[in-house]
């Protein structure tokens, strides 16, 4: 049962509307295709075990590195009111 001015249902709703954005962020994530030989940022030679492994890769391992450090740092949107919510 939802409060004050919310609809049955809302809070369920939030919940899986911040799964599904968070699986689709994951989704665009994921490499495809074939993998390449020297990574496409600095040019370095990619090991062939992780070609093997990570199909579609296109960076090498310092790189990539590099590239998911910036991205944790950007926050996101917090649906659950806390205080660092954008939401209120």
């Amino acid at each position: 049962m939802a409060g004050g001015w919310a609809r049955d249902g809302a809070t369920q709703e939030q919940i899986e509307a911040s799964i599904e954005d968070a699986v689709q962020e994951a989704r665009s994530h994921l490499t495809h295709g074939d993998s390449l030989t020297h990574c496409e940022e600095c040019d370095c030679a990619i090991p062939e075990a992780r070609r093997e492994a990570i199909h579609g890769v296109r960076l090498c391992i310092k790189c990539q590195q590099q590239l998911e450090d910036e991205h944790t740092d950007s926050g996101g949107i917090n649906r659950r009111g806390s205080k660092d919510s954008q939401l209120r």
